[in-house]
């Protein structure tokens, strides 16, 4: 699964992504936990939904009022297995104000999770990953009002006396990250 983008973030690239073991009985709320749990939403007072490849929508039945039965399906009540095979891709929408979307993918695979993870997970687990992680309102520290620069480290990079970086990176998800060679006095964006 790769988080696309969303939010103050815009598009994402590279994409962070998250593996997860999953079982079929599942159901697609629970899902919905483990993901925002492994992409590190702390507001979870947002819809989501699930865009399945048909195009058809699961979601949360006890927050909408005008539910469509030949579009929109219970995330509560129906299990990934119910609904997909191994080789579908589908999507992942969590606040769908702010639209963080996921690219998802069965990979369809058998895991053994007691030889992967050392157990067998009562919900769905990731277990691999990769990529930065936006905060949902784009704040970089606590106290970040968007106006207030950085503050600086507590602690001196990365110990006192330590020799000036020859290689600085500056990220900013969603729109560029640009390094400079200290040696050569040059930048690469």
């Amino acid at each position: 699964m790769e988080l696309i983008g969303g939010g103050n973030a815009g598009e994402l690239w590279p994409r962070p992504g998250r593996l997860f073991v999953v079982s079929e009985a599942h159901t697609f709320h629970v899902f919905a936990e483990a993901i925002d749990d492994a992409f590190a939403r702390w507001d979870r007072s947002h819809l989501h939904e699930f865009t399945l490849p048909d195009g058809r929508r699961v979601t949360e039945f006890r927050y909408i009022e005008d539910i469509d039965p030949d579009r929109e399906l219970d995330a509560d009540t129906l299990t990934l297995g119910e609904l997909l095979q191994a080789g579908d891709e589908f999507g992942y929408t969590f606040d769908l104000g702010d639209n963080w979307r996921h690219r998802c993918r069965v990979d369809g695979q058998d895991l053994d999770p007691r030889r992967v993870l050392g157990t067998v997970p009562d919900r769905p687990l990731p277990y691999w990953g990769w990529g930065v992680i936006p905060d949902a309102y784009g704040r970089l520290f606590d106290g970040d009002d968007g106006q207030t620069p950085i503050p600086d480290p507590d602690e001196p990079w990365p110990w006192a006396n330590a020799p000036e970086p020859s290689i600085v990176t500056w990220h900013h998800p969603g729109h560029y990250t640009r390094t400079r060679n200290h040696a050569t006095d040059r930048y690469n964006e």
